[in-house]
């Protein structure tokens, strides 16, 4: 089998930090890449090699594949992991590693470009007997094929971008009266943002959860999961906090959705890790998309399974059997994500600016993936994610309670984050009993936005 001796890791913040500490465990050397914007960043001072490759705009430099492809050349790196975003989930950029000698740390271009499609995901996981959200069978190219869709399926519907993501290019229609608009605003975001304006349509979901699965697989046709995370708390279709299990799942209906998905991506030849996201409503999963990558909330995962996932996608990039069965995968206890963000907790306004004081909470069962210390400046040109806080306990009550704690021992001072937030969430009684659904974090900033001030 292939060993590496040098990744490079195209990506910043605490992924880039990740990724390196995989990477030394297993004895392999970092090369940072950096805009001018994040000279001084964590993951740039703790790799063993950096190359600058441009300005602080993300297209001039992490989305910039000549620079990237040039860094690894002249360091003479023999992979490339491409952590979360940036090109994580670009299948061109998957082809130009491969085709420069290089190794991709993840799926297949091919998968990443079906899977990037929203409806050609959907056929492939339908010819693999993955459940669906009721729709359209493919894009819905005029407005009578809608309404025709929406008819069958009944209102309320959703429009969604076939290359969507990020909850772009997504709106809702109650009925007939407010289809046309919908249709047509969809449509226009969808070119706006992804250059693509296919749409298709799905019922729209009135209390569903957001329940994804997380898998890995071998080159050698070995598909395991890892179980499932509840990723319901969002806003505005962007996660805040995530949990491993889901407390509105048994252990039966885990391993029943987990051995269609591994028998149904083993049919694919997929390879690598992925995450294959489901909206769960009145005990039934509908798939909605499939992300061909690590995902921001993978250590709650970790936690619970004692499992190193980007360990392991580097042993199968370099040709690695998993070594092990769905059998020998096993879950303990409960894990909570709190993704910490530079932003107003009451306005989420984008909050950059130079930390003063930076201290990390501890403890039995606590994580802190960030690239935070003090003195950082956190820049304004990217994603406002600065820290994730994981904690793991043997119960969900127990989680939740270190949670808390953690919470409070966070300090950071300089900007604001959303610290508080995540604070009055988990103090919520209905947080805390995990009656909580998609729609549920949208009513509660509402409702805590429009509380008199007394």
């Amino acid at each position: 089998m292939r060993h590496f001796n040098k990744i490079l890791i195209a990506n910043r913040g605490e992924i880039a930090l990740r990724i390196q500490r995989a990477c030394r465990e297993l004895g392999i050397q970092t090369v940072a890449v950096h805009s001018t914007a994040d000279a001084q960043a964590m993951h740039v001072r703790l790799a063993d090699e950096s190359v600058c490759i441009g300005p602080p705009s993300a297209k001039e430099s992490y989305l910039n594949v000549a620079a990237i492809l040039s860094a690894a050349a002249v360091t003479g790196a023999e992979a490339i992991h491409p952590g979360y975003g940036f090109l994580s989930e670009n299948a061109g950029f998957a082809e130009m590693v491969e085709a420069h000698g290089l190794t991709f740390i993840g799926p297949s271009s091919a998968h990443i470009r079906m899977m990037g499609d929203k409806i050609a995901a959907k056929t492939a996981m339908a010819s693999i007997g993955v459940p669906l959200v009721p729709g359209s069978t493919g894009e819905v190219t005029d407005l009578d094929e809608a309404r025709a869709v929406a008819d069958r399926i009944k209102y309320p519907v959703l429009i969604k971008a076939a290359a969507g993501g990020g909850g772009r290019g997504m709106r809702v229609a109650h009925s007939e009266g407010e289809l046309e608009a919908a249709w047509r605003e969809a449509r226009t975001e969808a070119r706006t943002a992804f250059g693509n304006d296919a749409v298709y349509i799905e019922k729209y979901l009135d209390r569903p959860r957001h329940i994804e699965m997380q898998v890995m697989a071998d080159a050698h046709g070995n598909v395991v999961h890892f179980g499932e995370r509840d990723c319901s708390l969002q806003r505005r279709h962007q996660k805040l906090l995530e949990e491993a299990g889901s407390p509105a799942l048994t252990a039966a209906e885990r391993d029943a959705l987990g051995e269609v998905v591994t028998a149904g991506l083993s049919k694919l030849g997929y390879r690598n890790a992925g995450t294959l996201e489901f909206l769960y409503q009145d005990g039934q999963f509908a798939f909605i998309e499939m992300n061909t990558r690590l995902q921001v909330e993978h250590p709650v995962t970790e936690m619970v399974c004692s499992v190193d996932l980007v360990r392991e996608q580097i042993r199968i990039a370099a040709g690695e059997k998993l070594g092990y069965t769905q059998k020998d995968v096993t879950f303990s206890g409960h894990s909570i994500e709190c993704r910490i963000t530079a932003e107003d907790p009451e306005t989420f306004m984008p909050t950059p600016g130079a930390v003063s004081v930076f201290h990390a909470p501890g403890g039995l069962g606590v994580r802190v993936d960030s690239g935070l210390y003090a003195g950082y400046v956190v820049p304004p040109y990217y994603d406002s994610l600065v820290a994730k806080l994981i904690v793991h306990a043997p119960t969900r009550p127990e989680a939740i309670a270190r949670m808390r704690r953690a919470l409070a021992e966070f300090a950071v001072v300089g900007i604001k984050t959303t610290i508080p937030l995540h604070q009055r969430i988990l103090e919520d009684p209905e947080f805390q009993a995990g009656d909580y659904t998609i729609h549920w974090l949208e009513r509660f900033v509402e409702q805590r936005q429009t509380d008199p001030v007394i």
